[in-house]
């Protein structure tokens, strides 16, 4: 005699969490996120609007919790920045990395829409430096500190300077589109970054 499993709650709501983190960077990317509403990702997702409203305060929010899905094996990679005791080919292989994910359409059309958002929401800014920013900062610096103490960076140079001045300019590419993402751009903004801050 067969015994009936009981279903778990637990499973159940996570593929939820999932097809609604789906469905939103889907719908994005089809229509845009001006168009996208509550009650179409949960169309799209198969789930109750009640259930997304539960677990989410508004529509920024699940967008911003779609993109942190969407990046989670990516942030755990970036977390763990490469210490091979070459600063200038680690900056690069992680430089050229970041230009990949940003010139991937199913990373740019929720981090756009995100960051269109984060202008006007101050909580939503601070969940995103918080759980996303912060901390991958934080392990950038820890790496630049390494390269520091090797004699690869001047022991005076500002890091917060330093990581400004490697990822403002792709930023401002990305976000203005005045320009392609390439690796050749990423290594370009490590040559003259290290040169700017060599001992």
């Amino acid at each position: 005699m067969s015994i009936a499993r009981k279903p778990n709650p637990a499973r159940r709501s996570e593929q939820s969490r999932q097809a609604i983190f789906k469905a939103t960077r889907e719908l994005i990317s089809e229509v845009g996120y001006a168009n996208v509403s509550i009650e179409a990702i949960a169309a799209r997702a198969g789930a109750g609007k009640q259930t997304i409203y539960r677990w989410w305060r508004s529509k920024a929010a699940v967008v911003f919790d779609s993109f942190l899905a969407l990046s989670e094996a990516g942030r755990q990679e970036e977390m763990m920045l490469p210490d091979t005791g070459d600063i200038e080919a680690d900056l690069k292989l992680v430089m050229r990395a970041t230009v990949t994910e940003f010139a991937d359409p199913d990373f740019e059309a929720p981090i756009r829409a995100l960051n269109a958002e984060i202008i006007n929401d101050p909580d939503l800014a601070a969940q995103y430096r918080e759980k996303l920013a912060g901390p991958v900062e934080e392990a950038k610096k820890a790496r630049l500190c390494s390269a520091q103490r090797a004699g690869q960076i001047a022991a005076d140079a500002d890091l917060d300077l330093v990581l400004e001045l490697l990822y403002a300019p792709l930023y401002q590419r990305w976000l203005h589109r005045s320009g392609p993402l390439t690796p050749e751009y990423a290594d370009a903004l490590v040559d003259l970054t290290l040169k700017a801050f060599r001992p």
